[in-house]
């Protein structure tokens, strides 16, 4: 794939499914950069101008796997299976903070914050339904991989949930800390060569959109030709967060074994569906 461009991981008549990268914009913000269908069409051509429409959202900063409709039939479509929850969304996050259980649940309403409108924050009485599974799948000590699935989608959802449980996203300069994961945090005896500047192994949102799974009855025209099985797309990670799994798998007290089923940093690696 060229460089700068944006992985298509699947296409027919009614839907384009992408892998989007972290800082592009799905809709027009303050910054000027173009927006997500911007590059799209730039990519794919003038004819997509009309036909690329919106189903559901990704934070600016979050990467990873994203649907769009190209007809209006479609768009009502696959907008009623997020409405429905009929969807199921796995995210990747590296989190800061002792993760003491294998698994758990945050139920937690959620609302806009009234003296900072860019924030959302937990709120009991005025906040709407959020709930969030999350899943232990690596813990490195300092930080852990979490598997993640939001049954609901609030603007957020996921980076307020896990905040408020004592789980922030190891990176995320809204809610928790901007500072970059460096190498020499995890690796023993760690030295740079004399003039060397050490680089950061990753310094964006620390939360991956890995995999969507769509509805099993729904029938995909071109899923067989793609590859795609089960209704699952998944994204694969980009350079920077792979290195980062690998160095922290590689790095950490107990090495591979942070795993707690040590082929799911195979399959994460791969691309394969968790």
């Amino acid at each position: 794939m060229p460089k700068n461009e944006i992985e298509i991981i699947y296409q027919d008549d009614n839907i384009i499914v992408i892998n989007k990268p972290a800082g592009v914009s799905v809709t027009k913000d303050r910054s000027g950069k173009p927006q997500l269908t911007d590059l799209l069409v730039k990519q794919l051509g003038k004819e997509m101008t009309a036909k690329l429409r919106l189903v559901h959202r990704l934070d600016k900063d979050t990467s990873g796997v994203m649907i769009l409709a190209l007809n209006r039939a479609a768009q009502r479509q696959f907008a009623d299976y997020f409405f429905n929850r009929t969807v199921k969304k796995t995210y990747l996050a590296i989190v800061k903070g002792a993760v003491l259980d294998p698994e758990g649940v945050v139920d937690a309403p959620i609302a806009p914050c009234k003296k900072k409108p860019e924030l959302m924050i937990i709120d009991h009485r005025g906040g709407k339904e959020s709930v969030t599974n999350w899943r232990l799948l690596a813990n490195f000590g300092l930080v852990s991989l979490l598997a993640v699935t939001p049954l609901t989608g609030r603007t957020h959802q996921i980076r307020v949930h896990l905040t408020s449980i004592g789980l922030p996203l190891a990176i995320d300069p809204l809610y928790a800390t901007r500072s970059p994961i460096m190498l020499s945090e995890f690796k023993r005896d760690y030295r740079l060569g004399r003039f060397e500047e050490e680089r950061p192994l990753i310094e964006r949102l620390t939360l991956h959109a890995y995999q969507i799974v769509l509805p099993p009855e729904l029938v995909l025209s071109n899923a067989e030709e793609s590859g795609i099985q089960n209704n699952c797309f998944i994204a694969t990670l980009d350079k920077k967060f792979a290195a980062t799994v690998k160095m922290l798998t590689k790095h950490n007290p107990r090495g591979p074994s942070a795993f707690f089923n040590p082929t799911e940093f195979d399959r994460i690696l791969a691309g394969q569906a968790i």
